[in-house]
């Protein structure tokens, strides 16, 4: 951790250094463009060059994923002058690291034949990666500009629906056959030379590909060297369809501490493997929509987007949280007449509505991380809806309470205080209602629950609540 820390130190370091530069670069241009000299414009050329090359020197030293974060914290005119200076061969890996947004700009930057060059750089499944981000014409040359093998696994990639194991699989992994000894791997392996980064284990096949078992590096170092792969394989790996959600094999790495893992096909035959290094980037990944989806924006933004772009980005919730706010005010419109008798209610009326929110969205969390860990089964709901109701119930006495007291104190009126007690207690379990069944019914229709959850629970907790709320009101006072 503190590893980490210090590393991330040192990129804002880093990118600093990279912002004074352009900005020298920025004020050098500026004076010789103002100046009149003989050879003006060889001047101005050979002085411009010089922090341009120190930049260029600086990125060149750096890690493609330190460029991505470099690349992603500069306004989009630096970012341009910075995206221009690094090497081709780097252009690959860099889009890679990106975020989609800033990807986008800097591959409307691009030339067709620069998109091909940097791809010459990658594998097939970091091309199958890129390929979706790409103008279609200019996906389509980069397709026919590869060789048919290469081609063949991109397109394999390609033809898997998003969020599964076969979309995330690549095809850097090791095979060996059952029958043949660990000296004659051992020898196979030298001579191979050149080996996967996250290999930890060897796929053992037959010779139809079909996957048989798996030989840790560990136990091809350290056993007898004359005993088969088939004396010490493991005869019951852990491996992937396909089709599998990819959110269920990023738990099974996490739950079995997997570094690598093979990924067959439905005749139990050998076609990629997933690596932890894909697997964290999908957990990333996911994390972040997730994140952004609840407050509403409808893609990842780039921070230094245009205003145009990042508002029509912003637009959709904006419009649901107006429809909330409409349908919240017809209800209060509906007992106008009680408000105006009793000044006291348009004070209390946003804690019921707030209090309830709150409670909704602790319970909406604890759903969804339970519908991503796969905890939630028809044989546990009710046990765990009880549990909810009742935790929710609970805080509608004690804080209903706690604010009822507060009621009286400020009013001196015991009826109101009663309300607003029972309006707490009402609305807690209504939100707490809300928070069960919505993300479960979206993740039932093959919705992702993180997206909506909390706008129809905004909409329940405060309808309901200033419905319970000046309901109540309107009986009892």
């Amino acid at each position: 951790m503190q590893h980490e820390l210090k590393h991330q130190k040192n990129l804002q370091v880093v990118l600093e250094q990279v912002l004074d530069l352009l900005k020298k670069q920025q004020l050098v241009e500026s004076l010789v463009h103002k100046q009149a000299m003989p050879r003006h414009d060889l001047v101005q050329s050979l002085v411009e060059r010089q922090h341009l090359v120190e930049l260029q020197k600086k990125l060149e030293r750096l890690h493609p994923a330190d460029v991505a974060f470099i690349l992603e914290n500069l306004p989009l005119a630096q970012r341009k002058i910075v995206w221009n200076l690094v090497k081709v061969e780097n252009d690959g890996a860099i889009l890679l690291e990106v975020s989609d947004a800033v990807r986008e700009t800097l591959i409307e930057e691009m030339e067709n034949s620069e998109i091909i060059g940097a791809a010459k750089h990658l594998d097939s499944d970091e091309i199958a990666d890129l390929v979706p981000d790409l103008p279609s014409d200019m996906a389509l040359e980069l397709l026919t500009s590869l060789d048919s093998q290469h081609r063949a696994k991109v397109q394999s990639v390609l033809s898997f629906p998003e969020g599964t194991a076969g979309a995330l699989m690549d095809f850097d992994f090791v095979t060996v056959r059952e029958d043949v000894s660990l000296d004659v791997v051992l020898r196979y392996l030298r001579i191979r030379g050149e080996l996967p980064e996250q290999l930890d284990q060897l796929f053992v096949v037959d010779r139809s590909n079909v996957l048989k078992g798996l030989l840790p590096l560990r136990e091809l170092l350290i056993r007898d060297a004359d005993l088969l792969v088939s004396d010490v394989m493991k005869t019951e790996p852990i491996f992937f369809y396909t089709d599998d959600s990819a959110r269920e094999a990023a738990l099974a790495f996490e739950r079995y501490d997997l570094i690598s893992a093979p990924v067959v096909n439905l005749h139990h035959q050998l076609v990629g493997c997933l690596g932890i290094d894909v697997i964290m980037d999908f957990i990333d990944e996911t994390s972040q929509k997730e994140i952004l989806s609840q407050v509403g924006l409808q893609e990842e933004e780039d921070l230094f987007a245009s205003v145009w772009k990042s508002a029509q980005n912003r637009w959709a919730w904006l419009a649901l949280n107006i429809l909330v706010a409409f349908i919240a005010s017809r209800v209060i419109g509906l007992f106008e007449g009680t408000i105006e008798r009793i000044v006291a209610l348009a004070t209390l009326m946003p804690i019921v509505a707030n209090i309830g929110g709150n409670t909704g969205n602790q319970t909406i969390a604890l759903i969804i991380r339970g519908l991503a860990l796969d905890q939630i089964h028809p044989n546990n709901f009710w046990r765990m809806l009880y549990k909810e109701v009742a935790v929710s119930f609970l805080n509608g006495i004690l804080w209903g309470s706690v604010v009822g007291l507060f009621a009286f104190i400020l009013y001196h009126n015991v009826s109101l205080a009663i309300v607003m007690i029972t309006a707490m207690i009402g609305n807690l379990l209504i939100a707490s209602l809300v928070g069960v069944f919505t993300p479960l019914l979206l993740h039932k229709l093959g919705r992702d629950p993180a997206i909506g959850s909390s706008v129809i629970l905004t909409a329940m907790t405060d309808s309901m609540g200033f419905f319970i709320f000046l309901g109540l009101a309107t009986i009892f006072l």
